[in-house]
């Protein structure tokens, strides 16, 4: 399998906003994000009077319209701006969803849940191992590829990959998990709201089922708040619970795979955005927000959350997944497959 270097790529949206920009962060001046964040503006924008016009949901309107203008990806000017808003006001827009939520929403979804999603992150894990082991792939790559699709997309796999070490994960290999987990992350936000319907699944189970199987934080909020505010809610309360088992991931792979010689592992932290989102639910449930707040805070969260799917479908690199071949992506497409089962029962028994 043949690549281009990592300068030639182009970005996939991620969730700690890692991935591989090339551009010095002290050689971006704040004009050089308005030409990006025009673009997205203006696309969040067609994309809400569609919905509004036309009753679609508005994520996935942002999501269509974003992917429709992929080809504007190619334009090294507009990388400032939209990974700017793919990547800083996603994680706001996580911080200020903390306000809709609180600690009782979150106890309410209970230990069995708590349980359900450790053991859902697990076996997806080892789908995506066992999946590569019988193509007579590295193990590595599918522990690469199984833990990026069951924690947070993009952002998974880059922790995941620094763990493993080069030997065991390629630049090559890490990068067909980025296109392949970007591309199934978008599809899913289009394809399971569709899905809960068909399922005939109630509002909480339906946020369960897309917290609990979606790749990435942006397209997982934005399906759920696609169907319902009360899916969007328990969505990001799913899915930030998974992305809080990161952590605990990267210590187990770390005992599995020791580290290469003279490699250095980063420490293992917290997100500080899933630090903010508990705060503010801490606050919001002892000291309730006003009326009038808290349609503020709605209208921030949602605003923000169109305006981080609309870049990502703009920065999605679809070309690059399509080049590459086949067998490479049955760890995710196996590993996808598995966690929105292990998210269906889940639903459906637990939710």
């Amino acid at each position: 399998m043949t690549m281009k270097g990592p300068k030639s790529l182009p970005l996939a949206a991620d969730l700690y906003g890692d991935l591989l920009d090339t551009t010095p962060a002290e050689q971006v001046g704040w004009r050089a994000y308005w030409p990006g964040l025009a673009m997205t503006i203006i696309a969040a924008l067609a994309a809400a009077w569609l919905s509004d016009h036309y009753g679609a949901p508005r994520m996935l309107m942002g999501l269509l319209i974003g992917l429709a203008f992929n080809f504007a990806n190619a334009d090294v000017r507009l990388h400032p701006g939209l990974g700017f808003a793919s990547k800083t006001l996603l994680r706001w827009g996580i911080v200020v969803t903390g306000l809709q939520v609180t600690v009782w929403q979150i106890i309410d979804l209970g230990w069995a849940s708590f349980a359900w999603i450790a053991a859902m992150v697990a076996l997806v894990t080892a789908t995506g191992a066992l999946a590569a082991r019988s193509l007579r792939l590295d193990a590595g790559f599918g522990v690469l590829a199984g833990g990026s699709v069951a924690i947070c997309g993009a952002s998974a796999a880059l922790a995941l990959s620094s763990v493993l070490g080069e030997r065991r994960s390629s630049q090559a290999q890490l990068t067909l998990v980025l296109v392949t987990i970007s591309a199934a992350s978008a599809i899913a936000m289009s394809l399971y709201p569709v899905l809960t319907h068909i399922f005939g699944l109630t509002d909480r189970q339906s946020g369960w089922l897309v917290g609990g199987s979606i790749h990435d934080v942006a397209q997982a909020l934005g399906a759920g708040y696609s169907i319902s505010d009360e899916a969007g809610e328990t969505a990001a309360i799913v899915k930030l619970t998974r992305v809080a088992l990161l952590a605990p991931a990267l210590a187990v792979v770390a005992l599995i795979f020791p580290a290469d010689a003279g490699q250095k592992r980063a420490r293992i932290e917290l997100p500080w955005f899933v630090v903010g989102f508990l705060v503010l639910g801490a606050i919001n449930s002892f000291l309730p927000l006003p009326a009038v707040a808290a349609g503020w805070a709605k209208t921030a969260t949602q605003a923000l959350l169109l305006l981080a799917v609309t870049a990502t479908g703009i920065r999605s690199p679809m070309q690059l997944l399509l080049n590459q071949g086949w067998r490479s992506a049955i760890p995710v497409i196996a590993a996808t497959l598995v966690a929105f089962a292990l998210s269906l029962a889940g639903a459906w028994i637990i939710a």
